[in-house]
């Protein structure tokens, strides 16, 4: 796998590959060792850039991220997260905390479990309406000074917060969800393009129905509370019967391409701009190999400009975290 500039002195591979789904939010976590071992297969594919998040677990995913890429810490780039915790008592909603003194416990935590000195990319997990981006900026700004960590960025962030903490301190990247399912994003890019700032997008599958192996699958073959999967609006009976267009579409332009859904959806996406990456995540190892081919699929202006022109017509669902309708 190549390599992208998502920002000055921010090299990462073409696709990375984002470690949650080993162990929060898809089903009970993967066995510890199964894990590991999927982490390497992953860098063995091309992946030379990991994230993870200090809340994915919680903590545990971080745990198996470092002690999987230890011996090969420099071979990679890892990005992990700050700034939220899941209430217990109301079904997992987000509780924002980006307080300064909880920011420097965090970075502390993650760089115990991550078994490193730095983290390569520390990203705001989502924004604090308490805290002022001013004031988060210029934390991020001590931990680079005190060589904690490399860069940071925004997670689920509005355009103003953005401007206002990249005047403090430099962004160097943004994460977002991002998919043939939600572009919504994409009016952010121009900023983005002005500044200089790098894009991650997460969920670039729409939690991988966009990979075509979800198309009988309803939201109670998975299981309640542990995957997420089975409240998400897109595994509904009624959403695959409105979304028969677009898969029909997506199976025949991967075809005409000699890729499947995924590759074509991410070669789609890479496609778009040179400082833009994604995501994608699996724990089987013919999917990591699978998606790892979206990198060498490669769709010219005119094939993505025709690509979002049908996506404009066609019905799609509501997919987890946006509306379609």
């Amino acid at each position: 796998m190549k390599t992208r500039k998502l920002s000055e002195g921010l090299e990462v591979s073409d696709l990375g590959y984002g470690a949650m789904s080993l162990s929060h939010g898809y089903g009970e976590a993967t066995d510890r060792k199964d894990a590991v071992k999927i982490l390497r297969q992953a860098l063995d594919c091309g992946y030379t850039y990991f994230d993870t998040a200090e809340v994915y677990g919680p903590y545990i995913n971080e745990e198996i991220v470092g002690e999987a890429l230890k011996p090969f810490r420099d071979e990679v780039v890892i990005s992990t997260k700050f700034g939220i915790s899941f209430s217990e008592y109301t079904h997992g909603d987000i509780i924002p905390d980006a307080r300064p003194e909880k920011i420097r416990q965090s970075v502390e935590g993650s760089l115990k479990r991550l078994q490193t000195e730095t983290i390569d990319l520390y990203f705001q997990h989502r924004i604090d309406p308490k805290v002022e981006p001013e004031v988060v900026a210029e934390v991020m700004g001590e931990l680079i000074k005190e060589g904690k960590i490399r860069h940071w960025g925004v997670s689920v962030a509005p355009e103003e917060y953005i401007r206002r903490a990249h005047k403090v301190t430099p962004i160097s990247a943004v994460q977002d969800r991002y998919s043939m399912m939600a572009r919504g994003i994409e009016k952010l890019f121009p900023t983005l393009e002005e500044f200089g700032i790098g894009f991650v997008a997460y969920s670039p599958l729409a939690n991988g129905l966009l990979s075509g192996a979800y198309e009988k699958a309803t939201n109670n073959k998975f299981e309640a509370v542990v995957d997420y999967r089975s409240r998400m609006p897109q595994f509904t009976p009624e959403a695959m019967k409105k979304n028969e267009e677009l898969m029909a579409f997506l199976q025949k332009t991967a075809e005409e391409h000699r890729a499947t859904m995924s590759q074509l959806s991410l070669a789609w996406m890479l496609g778009k701009h040179s400082w833009l990456t994604a995501i994608p995540s699996s724990r089987r190892l013919e999917r990591i190999v699978e998606n790892a081919g979206g990198a060498v699929v490669k769709l010219s202006a005119e094939e993505i400009k025709a690509i979002d022109e049908a996506l404009d017509k066609l019905p799609k669902s509501d997919i987890f975290g946006v509306k379609n309708n």
